[in-house]
């Protein structure tokens, strides 16, 4: 009887073992696809960029948040304090160069630019005067970022205005300023050195005629409710 009740303790050990793998490896983060071609954006962004952004760049902080959510559950479950603090850094940083980025292929489009419509605009305007003095504004804040990081459209839930916010490095908005994002620019300069090399004010400047105005339409729409 007891053989057999230790049989049972082990079978069920090595099922929950086993549902626990198959739990992680469904929650595992996978880089995600473009809606279009890495040379479609061009001639504001060039293939190359693209390509070396998504698929190198990119999935790396893809590869390092699974990594760090492995190491982090394990810490969770000996109960390590010491080592959970200490993943902070790198769940942050990989963390938000997955979300950060995740955004960004989505607010550009190869049939984007111009200006945007409906609420998006009459948002704009209430928020900033006019669309041009929004994208003047945010021009000015992100080619500022001192480093490296990112400009960012926002939308705060509680006054429900548009503001325009820069993180560092990779750091989330939501995450550190409670702002949701709609539409983002990244000045790492991975996002534009090798086209165009140290001059982010052109870049930035290029940007906004492959911007998303529908994505970002869609985020604000989302935000709202």
């Amino acid at each position: 009887m007891l053989c057999r009740a230790g049989q049972i303790r082990r079978c069920a050990a090595s099922l929950s073992h086993t549902i626990s793998k198959v739990a992680a490896s469904k929650q595992k983060h996978t880089l995600p696809d473009l809606t279009y071609d890495y040379g479609a954006l061009e001639p504001y962004v060039s293939a190359e960029i693209m390509q070396l952004h998504h698929s190198k760049h990119h999935a790396t902080y893809v590869n390092n948040l699974n990594v760090t959510e492995e190491k982090y559950q394990e810490a969770l479950a000996k109960g390590d304090v010491t080592t959970q603090v200490a993943l902070q850094p790198a769940l942050k940083f990989n963390g938000g160069g997955h979300i950060n980025h995740t955004i960004f292929w989505t607010n550009l489009s190869p049939n984007g630019g111009g200006e945007p419509q409906g609420e998006l605009m009459e948002a704009i305007k209430r928020d900033f005067g006019s669309f041009q003095k929004m994208k003047e504004k945010m021009s000015a804040v992100t080619v500022a970022v001192q480093g490296s990081g990112w400009g960012w459209l926002g939308f705060d839930k509680d006054s429900g205005r548009l503001r325009i916010a820069a993180c560092a490095n990779q750091d989330p908005l939501q995450g550190t300023t409670g702002l949701i994002p709609l539409l983002g620019i990244d000045v790492w300069e991975h996002a534009y050195y090798l086209q165009y090399k140290n001059v982010r004010p052109d870049y930035v400047k290029a940007i906004w005629s492959v911007v998303n105005w529908e994505n970002v339409s869609e985020r604000l729409q989302m935000a709202r409710k």
